[in-house]
């Protein structure tokens, strides 16, 4: 597997390997057309976003003053990814739902439109909390079928899902006209997804991973995987002459090089405009042989349950429904 930057290309439509997140917490435009304009400028050209983070606003202006400026060619420079909300996932919402996606962005197209969860929701249930009556069951063939429409069309360039199981990838692939070209996943050496991974070489499906660094400061996510014995241990050993707080970066590049070489693409997130360099420097160097099979030996727990789409009364009535029983 060869080495590139934040436009290096890795999967086979030319999704870059590297993409910045933008999953915040309420609305915040102007933050986030500020650091988009950033990370082009720092490198960054794939950018991923969703009608549930309310982001895409801000990545169409930041687009377009780019272009403007000369900071990229065209709107093409780009790679766009965004996702199709659990209330719009019913088989007439998801053309007007893409639609609506392109006119926030002020774009024509989408690189990349993926169906945000297997789940579905009553139309019109975008905020949390949710409840048991927002839920209703999820008819996968009806939204694939018309997320191909949406390929067809050229509205997306490429679709593919998020937080599918294996065995949904499966269920998927049985009757898909057009396959997933990515599932996009939470990826971390505190889980690794193993399995998942395999299915998805044989299948040719590209894998994104999402929280590489197990989205710490976010309600669901968890300071584990920074917190690594194992990995504060690389860290210690890789930065020995640093000061302590060089170690937290060297252990942000062990675990985001980590996922690079397992061949995935991978978002990651900060608005800090130093960071967003540092989140790039994954690239000219490799983990040691040894240091892989520590990582392959870290006990292995999912942070991103989704309980929020658990409910007696609704289509997933444990984890074990969402999951099919692999986390």
């Amino acid at each position: 597997m060869s080495d590139g930057g934040a436009g290096a290309k890795g999967a086979g439509f030319g999704m870059p390997r590297v993409g910045m997140g933008t999953a915040v917490q309420g609305p915040r435009p102007e933050p986030i057309r500020r650091a988009v304009l950033k990370a082009i400028e720092a490198g960054y050209r794939h950018f991923d976003t969703a009608a549930h983070y309310e982001t895409e606003a801000p990545i169409g202006e930041a687009a377009a003053e780019a272009v403007r400026s000369g900071a990229i060619a065209s709107r093409a420079d780009l790679f766009i990814t965004s996702k199709l909300w659990c209330s719009d996932a019913h088989r007439d919402r998801v053309l007007p739902a893409l639609r609506q996606t392109l006119r926030n962005l002020q774009m024509e197209y989408v690189d990349l439109y993926l169906v945000h969860w297997p789940v579905s929701m009553k139309p019109g249930r975008y905020k949390a909390p949710f409840t048991a009556d927002d839920f209703v069951p999820f008819d996968m063939r009806a939204v694939w079928e018309a997320m191909e429409e949406c390929h067809r069309l050229g509205l997306a360039k490429a679709i593919g899902v998020c937080n599918f199981s294996c065995k949904k990838l499966d269920t998927l692939l049985s009757f898909a006209t057009i396959p997933p070209a990515v599932n996009q996943v939470e990826v971390n050496p505190v889980w690794q997804q193993r399995k998942l991974r395999e299915l998805c070489r044989e299948k040719g499906v590209q894998i994104c991973a999402y929280s590489p660094l197990g989205a710490s400061g976010t309600h669901w996510g968890s300071d584990s995987v920074m917190a690594s014995a194992v990995l504060r241990d690389i860290a210690q050993s890789k930065g020995k002459t640093v000061a302590q707080a060089r170690h937290v970066y060297i252990c942000t590049r062990v675990c985001l090089r980590w996922v690079y070489e397992q061949g995935d693409c991978l978002i990651v997130k900060s608005f800090d405009e130093a960071r967003m360099r540092e989140n790039l420097d994954i690239v000219g160097w490799e983990l040691t042989e040894e240091e892989r099979q520590r990582i392959a030996g870290i006990p292995q727990r999912k942070i991103n349950r989704a309980l929020r789409f658990v409910s007696d009364h609704g289509p997933y009535k444990s984890l074990d429904d969402l999951w099919d029983g692999e986390i």
